[in-house]
């Protein structure tokens, strides 16, 4: 089965997810798509492993035999018999001609059957199913896509782990890309979530989390970095790190167990609501972690004060109040309740979160909630991004860092760091490009001020700001300035309006009594 037609993997993969209805529909069918390279990455690495038993027992057949008796001589065990034993495992998919919507379900089941790690992640797909009387996807079009995946082999011999991840992982990428809206919700910037991973700098058998993890791209970075950064010869006598991650989406959780096990990872991914169901707990509290990495959904507004009164678990602290409409905080709180005493956390947020109600005359429970985190000298430090990163919005993000011990020298003290210049242009979002990532990540990790780029502000600027922890508000980068985001424009627009009409007021007052 050759090694295809020498185009990278990641156009392979690109054009097999395309044989479909073309670019423009791919991601409508990504459901179909990611099990089925997933199940040929499973089928070519179970051939490997055949052919390294054989070399030892004689054959092939023998091989079967012995992997049926005892699966655990395999990590995944497959169900499928090919013709002759000889044949790639593989071909018993290839070769289906009759019904083969009706049969690939079948082989799925059964290969999820044979494999309680596989339950729910690529079973859970009808390859059959109709809507109003039609196939979503028929017959013809679905052996395009198994001939189109054919011709690639994806064993271990033929491609490291790492390179079927990151092709696995331009696809969920590429998906992102033609989901519109929807997109960002399974998918953050892969390089949002090498600056994370870089600057939370994960250690041999640390336990990280993310509570809302969607495909589970910021654990993976957290791994990829730790990886990095320990070498090869290294990598095999340094603990792994413990990676776990509850997702509420059914699609996507299936995507982050497949992400997982395709870039050779091994980790808990939980399904459900983290807001109102976290599963990870120990003894009736919530189990805590060393780092905890998040891009929970921005300005979520269907968590009322209700939900925050019910929960039993002490994630919203009485102090810090309750954040109003917006659920961002109330992920922040939840974040901070899973961090363990030296834990630290790296939290995308909307730029809104960092500065609205600030310089407000009136209460505003968020800025209520962020003056509790700065007063308890939790927040280690916030980067503004460029505009129009993220799949699902224009709008810039923040990252938020928490640290719940920070060093003697930095307490009392937030780093900021504007990268709203640090972009390229890509099509169809802007990117960080590689020295921008480094600069950005290195920066903050040394607390290293400059001009125009990152400052160090106190406890005393923050409150005199009114708790305005946007760093757009203490860095202006020259050319940025220009391109402020007009929510946040719009924001002070109005706080400096209720402003005036109170200055108003207290002006006639004293008028009138000089005229009185």
């Amino acid at each position: 089965m050759g090694n295809g037609n020498g185009k990278s993997l990641e156009s392979w993969i690109w054009d097999a997810a395309c044989s479909i209805r073309g670019a423009k529909d791919a991601a409508k069918f990504k459901e179909f798509i990611l099990p089925l390279i997933f199940t040929k990455r499973l089928c070519d690495v179970f051939d490997d492993e055949l052919n390294r038993i054989a070399e030892e027992v004689g054959s092939r057949t023998k091989a079967f035999k012995l992997v049926k008796h005892d699966k655990k001589l395999v990590r995944f065990y497959l169900p499928l018999e090919p013709k002759k034993p000889d044949d790639a495992v593989w071909s018993v998919i290839r070769t289906l001609s009759d019904k083969i919507g009706e049969q690939l379900t079948t082989h799925l089941r059964a290969i999820a059957d044979a494999n309680p790690l596989l339950k729910g992640i690529i079973d859970r797909v009808d390859f059959n199913a109709t809507t109003h009387g039609q196939r979503d996807i028929d017959d013809d079009r679905l052996s395009n896509l198994i001939e189109e995946i054919s011709t690639k082999r994806l064993g271990l011999k033929d491609v490291e782990a790492d390179i079927i991840g990151r092709s696995y992982e331009y696809l969920i990428r590429k998906f992102a890309e033609g989901s519109g809206k929807s997109g960002g919700e399974f998918y953050t910037p892969a390089e949002v979530g090498l600056v994370i991973a870089r600057i939370m700098g994960p250690g041999p058998g640390m336990e990280i989390y993310d509570p809302c993890c969607g495909s589970a791209g910021l654990l993976i970075k957290c791994r990829l970095v730790l990886d990095e950064r320990v070498g090869d010869t290294k990598k095999k006598n340094s603990a792994p790190l413990k990676l776990f991650g509850q997702e509420n989406e059914a699609g996507t959780w299936a995507m982050a167990n497949m992400n997982m096990i395709i870039h050779d990872m091994e980790g808990e991914i939980q399904i459900g609501d983290t807001f109102r169901n976290p599963k990870f707990r120990q003894r009736n509290r919530i189990q805590t972690f060393d780092r905890v990495v998040a891009n929970p959904m921005w300005n979520q507004s269907e968590f009322t004060e209700k939900d925050y009164d019910a929960d039993e678990l002490d994630r919203f602290p009485k102090g810090a109040g309750f954040p109003g409409n917006k659920a961002d905080w109330g992920w922040v709180q939840h974040i901070l309740a899973s961090l363990n005493e030296a834990g630290r956390a790296a939290i995308v947020l909307d730029t809104g979160a960092a500065s609205r109600g600030s310089g407000n005359a009136n209460t505003n429970k968020e800025k209520d909630v962020r003056r509790w985190f700065v007063e308890q000298d939790l927040i280690e430090g916030v980067i503004y991004l460029p505009e129009n990163l993220f799949y699902n919005t224009t709008a810039p993000g923040i990252i938020l860092f928490l640290h719940k011990s920070k060093a003697k020298e930095r307490k009392g003290k937030i780093f900021l760091l504007n990268a709203a210049t640090q972009y390229a242009k890509g099509d169809p979002k802007n990117y960080l490009p590689v020295e921008a990532i480094t600069r950005i990540a290195e920066t903050f990790k040394a607390w290293g001020e400059v001009e125009k780029y990152s400052r160090i502000v106190t406890r005393e600027e923050i409150t005199k700001n009114d708790f305005n922890i946007s760093p757009s508000r203490y860095i202006h980068t020259g050319a940025a300035d220009e391109y402020r985001p007009l929510p946040e424009i719009l924001e002070e627009l109005e706080d400096l309006e209720e402003e005036a009409t109170e200055t108003d007021i207290a002006l006639k007052g004293v008028l009138a009594k000089l005229i009185a």
